[in-house]
């Protein structure tokens, strides 16, 4: 039997949809056009109608992007000889290249994991977080063309210094938030000891971009040794994410700290599909003000989920378009995965003004820049 061409494009989005649970039958009806006037595509990234490579009218600012500077990948591996820093995070000739295939997209800073604090002298982690923060600042003003920011890093393990460093790093060296990882040596990030840097990110008005990490020592199956086949990284740290997110939502942190703001990586792991879950769910906390479901959805979600527009039609139904942010996870996705999240970002429903919040408006304003 023949199946006309739009009909399969529409059933096969409507099937990716179902599948992630977040996709309404009304917007997939709406058929050839969505209500930007663009030409829908299916979700599988393929054009109905024509090839389109990203809307190049569109300021681009990449929110999430990983670099590591020369000095501080040499002074790490003294600390841990095995550290592995691929050579596109340090090596500035090839990251230029492979920019250069990307089109006139700006990109933030932040540093590559291990997390510093995995180094467990607090001397040292302090240096490699100077060195780091430096480097990175260093970078920026060199070229302003190609980086519109940068992030700090700190040594978690000690917190004393870690505030004084965050100073030094935000009125010193110009870097425009902080980023910490998912859980710190396995503390939750809603301990007790990380309030004074709540306390310093509110007041600066900079938000902190959370990571995801994960712990091959603590395996999901108590009976492993290790992460099979890196499950580790591929379900373990958006679970990572989700928890990390859900453990600050409802300790009430973001209640003391309003102005407060969490850049959450990878689309804020599992927590966009299971918001309704999260919402209805007995949760026992009766002395917040807010519901949990509340709190996150004031977090901010990158777009880095391999080019899947269904992912960020769910994000966008808990938080809206106005705390989503343009990221791909550079250079770990490569020009081809890049194409495929600003394809994503563009098949997106939405109006042309949601898009460019999407990828620059909402993290300039965030981070205080002047888009030029």
């Amino acid at each position: 039997m023949h199946v006309p061409k739009e009909r399969r494009l529409f059933l096969k989005s409507l099937l990716y949809g179902i599948a992630f649970g977040c996709t309404s039958l009304s917007s997939l009806k709406k058929g050839r056009n969505n209500s930007s006037g663009r030409p829908a595509r299916s979700f599988s990234g393929q054009a109905e109608a024509m090839e389109i490579k990203g809307d190049g009218d569109l300021i681009k600012i990449d929110a999430f992007t990983h670099f590591a500077p020369k000095k501080y990948v040499d002074l790490l591996q003294k600390s841990l000889p095995n550290a592995v820093i691929n050579q596109p995070l340090w090596d500035l000739d090839q990251r230029f290249r492979m920019m250069d295939q990307l089109g006139d997209i700006k990109q933030i800073l932040t540093l590559v994991s291990p997390p510093i604090e995995n180094i467990p002298d607090p001397a040292k982690s302090m240096d490699l977080a100077k060195t780091a923060n430096e480097g990175i600042a260093e970078l920026i003003a060199k070229y302003p063309d190609r980086f519109a920011a940068g992030t700090a890093s700190l040594p978690m393990n000690n917190m004393d210094a870690a505030i004084k460093e965050l100073d030094r790093a935000i009125n010193d060296l110009g870097l425009k938030g902080v980023q910490v990882y998912t859980s710190v040596n396995g503390k939750p990030l809603d301990s007790p000891e990380f309030m004074p840097l709540y306390q310093k990110m509110a007041g600066y008005d900079l938000p902190i971009w959370i990571h995801p990490i994960s712990h091959e020592n603590h395996p999901f199956y108590p009976a492993d040794q290790g992460s099979k086949n890196d499950f580790d990284n591929t379900i373990g740290w958006p679970h990572a994410t989700s928890m990390a997110m859900m453990r600050l939502a409802a300790s009430g942190i973001m209640e003391r700290f309003p102005d407060l703001k969490f850049i959450t990586h990878h689309s804020g792991g599992t927590i966009p599909y299971l918001a309704k879950r999260i919402e209805l769910a007995p949760s026992g906390l009766n002395t917040l003000k807010r519901p949990t479901i509340e709190s996150l959805r004031l977090f901010y979600y990158d777009t880095a989920v391999q080019g899947n527009t269904p992912n960020l039609m769910c994000a966008r139904a808990l938080c809206g378009a106005d705390h989503q942010l343009f990221g791909t996870d550079f250079p770990m996705a490569d020009a081809s995965m890049v194409a495929r999240v600003i394809d994503s970002i563009d098949e997106m429903d939405i109006a042309d003004i949601e898009r460019k919040k999407i990828y620059a408006d909402n993290v300039s304003k965030l981070l205080h820049l002047t888009l030029q």
